[in-house]
């Protein structure tokens, strides 16, 4: 089923008139008035809090998504349900926590009404609503502050960047002792830090997560079409904007920090413009289906002593003909001069279901030896060499690179590093051939 995104106001908006009527009919006017206006009404589905007994909440998304209104609407539902409520304000410094959490304009003082506005004591650094719950402000790279007061509600805005993260978290989690359910929201942009990591692989933490194209509708378009052509695919893409928590396995090949290193933009990839030569490396799948792996198809060119890659165009689930189809449109795109096709698996049938396809395909069959790992170790040293770059982002190509182990394991996503393997096949034969010499490519 598909993730339901939209807020219940924006549902009820594509009601037809008499469905609204209805739906609103139990309620008085003034009723309507409440319940339209309330945050639950407004907030997108994976802005209200989860349902059931949960300690710890994380909200784990892209810039944009409305993460810190998200936490000050639950602040401001706590303090307004219990007049008993004391509520912890916990930011990377105190400066963040007023001008963000409090001043911000999806901040505490912005939010609210006025007949339940809080007032902000700032040298107390403190916050009383009228019916007299309490917030206190606190900045973690001071976490002995939050040592020694007790809390029956806490809000941590951006933890990845907390300086002592750890330490802040501990103190603060040990002082949750008020009420009968004391409770943590958390928010941040996802960063590798250790903070995140353990919140992340706590199974007693609900972890939401969130892109910010998710609150596009209060974003203007420009910044949307900006932030995707600079950034999406790339790392700090899919960090910053679709919330992915993206880390680095240890002893792998590839790192993401040497990937982006490798990218490259305004690089001419059609027709082969500016290459030496242009090939086409081919993992096939081993069967047909669905769940089958994915046939890898990666295009690189040769442009002077180095490699780039210029496409990924690898596909799943089609039978030999619908795989065979894709390598040689791909060829045909590029104007490559090789197609390097693994038949460890297929044998001749890799080669004559592409000639079936193109009788003119100059496929080059290549049997291996050893394990993808170990094919891939010599072509992940010509990265660290600077030898190979990437003519833009290719996230499940690079997911697959990141995932090969030094010493024979994978642990990328799918069962097989397939996208990967095309990769290597088409580097060894451009770079690490017995043949290889930077050349002119005369077409």
């Amino acid at each position: 089923m598909p993730v339901v995104t939209a807020s219940l106001a924006e549902r009820l908006a594509r009601l037809g008139d008499d469905e609204l009527s209805e739906v609103m009919q139990p309620y008085s006017d003034k009723e309507r008035k409440a319940v339209l206006s309330s945050w639950y009404m407004r907030g997108r589905a994976h802005q209200l809090p989860p349902e059931g007994d949960w300690r710890t909440w994380l909200l784990m998304a892209g810039r944009g998504f409305g993460k810190t209104r998200t936490g000050a609407e639950w602040v401001r539902l706590a303090a307004l349900r219990d007049s008993r409520a004391r509520i912890a304000l916990v930011a990377a410094t105190l400066h963040d926590a007023r001008t963000v959490m409090v001043e911000g304009e999806s901040g505490l003082l912005s939010i609210s009404a006025a007949e339940d506005r809080p007032s902000f004591q700032a040298s107390n650094r403190r916050l009383t609503w009228p019916n007299g719950a309490m917030a206190f402000l606190y900045s973690a790279d001071e976490p002995d502050q939050l040592r020694g007061p007790q809390h029956s509600h806490a809000w941590g805005d951006e933890i990845a960047r907390w300086p002592r993260g750890l330490d802040a978290w501990m103190n603060l989690s040990m002082g949750l002792r008020l009420g009968d359910h004391p409770r943590a929201v958390l928010t941040t942009t996802p960063r590798p830090v250790p903070l995140v990591r353990a919140l992340v692989s706590d199974a007693k933490v609900y972890v939401t997560r969130g892109r910010t194209v998710d609150n596009a509708a209060n974003l203007p378009a420009t910044f949307i079409e900006t932030v995707e052509a600079n950034y999406g695919g790339t790392r700090l893409g899919r960090q910053e904007l679709d919330g992915e928590l993206i880390e680095d396995a240890e002893g792998a090949l590839w790192t993401r920090s040497l990937i982006e290193a490798c990218r490259v933009q305004g690089v001419a990839t059609e027709d082969g413009a500016g290459f030496d030569r242009i090939v086409v490396g081919v993992d096939p799948p081993a069967g047909e289906g669905a769940a089958v792996a994915a046939c890898g198809i990666v295009v690189v060119g040769l442009r002077g002593p180095g490699a780039v890659v210029i496409e990924d165009a690898s596909v799943q689930g089609l039978p030999p003909e619908g795989w065979a189809r894709a390598v040689v449109a791909a060829a045909d795109r590029h104007g490559a001069d090789r197609v390097i096709a693994e038949v460890n698996n297929g044998g001749s049938m890799v080669t004559s279901v592409l000639r079936a396809v193109d009788s003119s395909l100059p496929v080059k069959p290549v049997r291996a030896s050893r394990g993808k790992v170990a094919r891939a170790e010599p072509v992940a040293a010509l990265y660290e060499a600077g030898r190979v770059q990437h003519a833009g982002p290719f996230p499940a190509l690079e997911d697959e690179l990141c995932g090969l182990i030094a010493g024979g394991a994978y642990v990328g996503p799918g069962g097989s590093p397939d996208r990967a393997d095309a990769l290597v096949w088409a580097v060894t034969e451009l770079m690490l051939g017995r043949g290889f010499r930077p050349g002119v490519r005369v077409v």
